[in-house]
């Protein structure tokens, strides 16, 4: 019922070519939001084509610092091959670098305790991805984009292990902003939380609140499922409604709603019925689903069919910004997902 809803109802918002107007917006704001503090931001994937030229791009317009993480020739030479510049991209080579036995001894620091010795922390601190997250551990970077050549996982390993989360045991997720024909919306958790739990997906929400808040979004936030205010009576019900009131317990300043269906969330006259008095009027922009099933169907569902703009995935809740790529990006994607990583290491 989320799926066949939401894609009826964001259809029916849609009339063809205007998303490009909104979505041109947001990110120029975004961008002029960025270039007003530049941070330096890691691209760990070198030997990829998009990677270097979205370098080049963000460079030229002053989104931010890009560091490219490689080896300085083979990168010079794919730029000169694909007709790039590199004036105002950092390059830093992990063999050839003054701050690379730094770097080792503080990751030999880190991970110790989990059978990491000193020649294997300086083959780990060698890759890359590695390389790049300790130069934002030590306050030598702001923040990281990568995943356009490995998945999520790999991203996201390195981050969770040296930059860690917010909290102890606080779980990393996702969002999308989708872009549509006149409003912004967030899906989460889309790409990482499998099946959270009642206190996880309460974690999501407040997660998800901060990251529209740093993105100038006044956020409503919808705790999505298959009842509305208390229709049906099931166990995956109720862990929506103890999400719920966890959030308005640690939170009590979002304004929230659930357990609700998605009709009532973004749809005022269906609110009205199935939801009266609700805080969000069916004029939800934040909607947490309660799986990562129904939230990455309902995403590319939205994005296939009613041809909204997918931006992201938006990773959230570590202690720095680190965010990743589908391995089908564009060169515009890349740098788009710069320009929000930028602005959230401005907001950290």
């Amino acid at each position: 019922m989320i799926l066949a809803s939401l894609a009826a109802r964001i259809s029916s918002m849609l009339p063809g070519n205007e998303v490009s107007i909104m979505q041109n917006k947001f990110m120029n704001d975004l961008k002029e939001k960025a270039k007003k503090e530049k941070k330096k931001i890691i691209f760990p994937e070198s030997t990829d084509e998009r990677i270097i030229e979205a370098c080049s791009i963000i460079a030229k317009e002053g989104i931010a610092i890009p560091v490219i993480i490689g080896d300085e020739s083979a990168i010079k030479a794919k730029a000169a091959e694909i007709g790039c510049a590199l004036d105002g991209v950092e390059i830093r080579d992990p063999a050839h670098d003054t701050n690379f036995d730094k770097y080792v001894a503080e990751f030999f620091r880190l991970r110790q305790h989990k059978g990491v010795t000193e020649e294997k922390a300086k083959e780990i601190v060698n890759m890359p991805i590695y390389f790049g997250t300790m130069m934002i551990q030590m306050g030598d970077a702001d923040g990281l984009v990568g995943g356009a050549t490995t998945t999520t996982a790999d991203t996201l390993r390195p981050a969770l292990q040296i930059i860690k989360t917010h909290e102890k045991f606080h779980k990393v997720s996702s969002v999308f902003i989708m872009i549509l024909e006149d409003r912004l919306m967030l899906f989460a958790d889309c790409a990482v939380e499998i099946n959270p739990d009642a206190k996880d997906l309460a974690e999501i929400a407040i997660d998800t609140e901060k990251t529209a808040l740093q993105f100038d979004i006044e956020p409503r936030v919808a705790m999505l499922s298959f009842s509305t205010n208390g229709s049906a009576r099931h166990p995956l019900v109720d862990k929506v409604k103890e999400a719920t009131a966890i959030v308005k317990d640690r939170a009590p300043n979002i304004v929230v709603e659930g357990e609700m269906q998605v009709d009532a969330a973004v749809v005022p006259k269906v609110c009205a019925k199935k939801f009266p008095g609700s805080k969000l009027n069916g004029d939800a922009n934040v909607l947490i689903f309660p799986d990562l099933n129904s939230a990455n169907i309902a995403y590319k569902l939205v994005e296939r069919l009613a041809k909204a703009q997918a931006v992201g995935p938006i990773l959230q809740g570590l202690n720095k910004p680190v965010n990743d790529l589908s391995r089908g990006c564009s060169v515009s994607d890349v740098v788009n997902v710069c320009a929000i990583t930028a602005v959230q290491a401005q907001g950290q």
